[in-house]
């Protein structure tokens, strides 16, 4: 009995935050490349295991997953947009941002490669070699993150690719790579969401490696003091485990197919 005692006072002491949320769900905002990607199925169970709770999430595209933290429908958000995490903490919705993990995005395309880009390691001549060869490109058109990437590195091109050929869907990561493959197009996209759909869409990898293409993730609460009805402790007790050395191991360990596809970036 003695025994039972002290580990769970040890446990209240490692999970304080946990321990004081014990049995109150959260509900998070996430991007559709966590959820595609197979992460959040591999994390959320070992979290809850440990809080006794559950993590509700909703997997929308980063510029609506943080207008759900605005609008207070959400206990905390897990995106990947850095400028508009800054200005969702500045404007004082969310508070305590951390960096949580990365990966890279990559530009995929058809095995014919109508552009001939394959191997280029220079993003702007990609994208301008896209554009003049008039091939298909499919993008998002959602307001996430991988949307405001792709739409920055036009412009860093110099590259207007409206068009005919520009197919703006408004739909998830993986339903865009589902309509650049029927299309036999090009668009960029994290490489875990990819790796989990190649061989649905038969598209290959046509450009990696390139400057800017980093794409780190961060993960905010929503500020209590806006609305203190929301579950913060529990908000702040799983983002603790997230950047902790047992949660960054865990998102380290995911590696479907022996790859690894996202890379812990928590640093104190």
């Amino acid at each position: 009995m003695m025994r039972s005692r002290l580990v769970a006072l040890w446990l209240a002491a490692l999970f304080p935050l946990c321990a004081a949320a014990a049995g109150l769900d959260i509900k998070m905002a996430t991007t559709t490349s966590t959820d595609n990607s197979g992460l959040l199925q591999y994390l959320l169970p070992k979290y809850e295991a440990k809080c006794h709770c559950k993590v509700r999430y909703t997997a929308v595209g980063t510029g609506n997953a943080i207008k759900l933290g605005e609008n207070g429908d959400v206990d905390m958000i897990m995106v990947h947009a850095r400028a508009a995490e800054d200005k969702f903490v500045k404007e004082g919705h969310g508070v305590g941002r951390r960096d949580l993990m990365y990966n890279d995005f990559v530009i995929v395309g058809p095995h014919a490669d109508p552009a001939h880009i394959h191997g280029m390691k220079d993003l702007d001549a990609a994208l301008k070699k896209i554009k003049s060869a008039n091939a298909v490109f499919v993008s998002r058109g959602d307001d996430s993150g991988t949307n405001k990437k792709e739409l920055e590195l036009w412009k860093a091109a110099g590259v207007d690719p409206k068009g005919a050929n520009y197919l703006a869907i408004g739909q998830g990561m993986g339903q865009t790579l589902t309509v650049a493959g029927e299309k036999r197009g090009y668009t960029l996209t994290d490489r875990a969401t990819y790796a989990t759909y190649k061989d649905k869409t038969g598209l290959e990898i046509m450009v990696e490696g390139a400057k800017n293409l980093l794409n780190p993730y961060g993960v905010i609460a929503v500020n209590p003091k806006k609305y203190p009805s929301l579950n913060y402790k529990g908000a702040m007790a799983f983002i603790d485990w997230l950047t902790s050395p047992e949660g960054q191991s865990a998102i380290a360990s995911y590696r479907p197919k022996g790859a690894q596809l996202f890379f812990p970036d928590y640093r104190n």
